[in-house]
């Protein structure tokens, strides 16, 4: 079978030097569970904004790893001619043009961006019925889809408890609350049998009365270089449940993201979420 030929967006960031490195490292490998006797992966192209210091540079040198032959283009039209797939960690605009494009080519889109409005997501589903194999998640970590799950039954069994989530990423993180955040919140609204947009509080300042029950509260902090630090914490009069999941290395997102452009492969045109490919 052939070889699942991948674009990496966004080839000049963290994420995108993770992406790489994972599209590399599990080229030629047989993954378990959902993808197990897939498509191998081999890097097709690797795409950032022009003017920035990646373009022209070797993909895998600048993802500190062997040479590739792959230089880092701004050209993404030229990088989508023969490609399969699309790994993007990027902008909420460009994620909805990348999407656009995808469905117009039949392609998988993996999108691992956040901060996307419900106009943003709107869109994006529509390039799922219109073509595209699209799997949108605020965190691909297999360990935080777990989580999440947990989160679920958590929400569903201890109806009555305040459930408050805390997160904190780097200071260079330009999105709050943090995707990972709003996707706990979504799985804790769910248990609960409510809209997330109707139930979150996202700020607190200066007197604000009792806490509304039922709501589902965010805290967001921002230092340093954390990478992505996450609590739920469900609250009752007599007992505090807290589930965490620290992440420590961007390759838990970026091994995911491999993983869901795998299984993307082979299913139907549509927008899916990591639950879909881990079969929660």
């Amino acid at each position: 079978m052939a070889d699942l030929k991948v674009v990496v967006a966004g080839a000049g960031g963290r994420m995108g030097a993770a992406n790489i490195r994972a599209v590399v490292a599990l080229s030629g490998l047989a993954l378990h569970g959902a993808v197990a006797n897939a498509r191998n992966l081999t890097l097709h192209a690797a795409v950032d904004r022009a003017g920035t210091p990646a373009i022209g540079q070797d993909a895998g040198l600048f993802a500190g790893i062997e040479a590739l032959g792959v230089l880092i283009t701004d050209d993404m039209d030229a990088a989508l001619m023969g490609a399969d797939a699309i790994i993007d960690f990027t902008a909420p605009a460009a994620s909805v043009a990348l999407a656009q494009k995808a469905a117009s080519l039949g392609l998988v889109h993996i999108i691992g961006t956040t901060g996307c409005s419900e106009a943003d997501d709107a869109a994006i589903a529509a390039a799922g019925r219109s073509g595209a194999r699209i799997v949108k998640s605020g965190n691909f970590s297999m360990g935080m889809v777990v989580l999440a799950n947990l989160v679920e039954k958590a929400a569903v069994a201890l109806a009555d408890y305040d459930i408050e989530i805390l997160e904190m990423h780097h200071n260079k993180k330009v999105d709050a609350p943090s995707g990972t955040a709003l996707l706990l919140g979504e799985a804790a609204a769910k248990g609960r049998d409510i809209a997330l947009k109707d139930n979150s509080v996202r700020v607190r300042d200066g007197h604000t009365g009792p806490r509304q029950a039922g709501t589902i509260g965010f805290a967001t902090l921002r230092g340093g270089n954390v990478i992505g630090d996450h609590m739920v914490i469900l609250a009752g009069q007599s007992e505090r449940i807290e589930l965490t999941h620290r992440a420590q290395d961007r390759t838990i997102y970026a091994n995911g993201a491999a993983r869901a452009a795998l299984w993307a492969a082979s299913q139907p045109a549509g927008l899916y979420a990591m639950t879909d490919v881990l079969g929660l």
